[in-house]
């Protein structure tokens, strides 16, 4: 398997960095994730650290290719909002550690993607975004609805609004898993927070996939640079993991 691989994760105009993001590769697989934390609620960027490592630990245990893509990515997500969970288990309800997360498991010639909140996933190809994953919002909810546009989602005043997240109450949270997604040489993929996709265009994030050996790390630089400074003066976090698969 021959992939090229990067990662961003920038402060933003907030006093401390809540996301974590990581990328796991072997020569039969790899994984891309990426926690936010809420930082409306205490402890955000715990919630995302002990997310990263019980997912990372359960990836490296596992007999690679995994044999179940789709039961694997459900169970890590699951360990990873029990273990959000228990961490929270003394504070009142509303103030529990939470946090979004978005997995990308890579094997095999193709991709499975699972996602609970509004941590994204896409796959651009010649130049567009061919796909992406859909947020847990209310948001999301009205744009698939056709009472809004994208383009009016990114200043509606709920575009905050995560209907479901890892940690808080005790059980399982939605969390939505794919088929298997195709890949050819040359596609990217892209698992970032929501503080890097906010405020962009499909067109501004295609620009992860501009062509160029070894220049995936430059374009996954560039675009945090734009989304900052298109957020700017109220900017998050700004986080993604990027994948090119090349051949395998």
């Amino acid at each position: 398997m021959q992939i090229e691989y990067a990662k961003v994760s920038a402060l933003g105009d907030r006093k401390d960095n809540q996301d974590r993001a990581a990328v796991v590769a072997s020569n039969d697989a790899a994984l891309m994730l990426v926690f936010d934390g809420m930082g409306g609620h205490s402890d955000g960027a715990r919630a995302a650290e002990t997310a990263i490592k019980v997912v990372q630990d359960l990836f490296m245990a596992a007999t690679q290719p995994i044999f179940d893509p789709q039961g694997f990515l459900y169970m890590a997500l699951a360990r990873a909002h029990d273990a959000v969970v228990l961490i929270g288990q003394d504070v009142a309800v509303d103030f529990r550690p939470r946090a979004t997360g978005a997995l990308c498991l890579v094997q095999e010639g193709g991709a499975f993607w699972a996602h609970i909140g509004d941590s994204r996933i896409y796959q651009v190809r010649n130049g567009r975004v061919l796909t992406r994953s859909r947020d847990h919002s209310h948001v999301e909810v009205l744009i698939q609805e056709g009472a809004i546009t994208e383009e009016e989602a990114q200043d509606h005043p709920m575009r905050n609004f995560v209907e479901c997240c890892i940690g808080g109450d005790a059980p399982v949270p939605d969390m939505s898993i794919t088929q298997r997604m195709g890949l050819l040489p040359g596609d990217v993929l892209l698992a970032c927070s929501d503080g890097l996709w906010s405020g962009l265009s499909d067109n501004d994030m295609a620009e992860i996939g501009a062509p160029g050996e070894n220049n995936l790390a430059a374009n996954l630089k560039a675009l945090s640079v734009k989304a900052l400074a298109v957020n700017s003066p109220h900017s998050d976090n700004t986080t993604g993991t990027a994948l090119r698969w090349l051949c395998g």
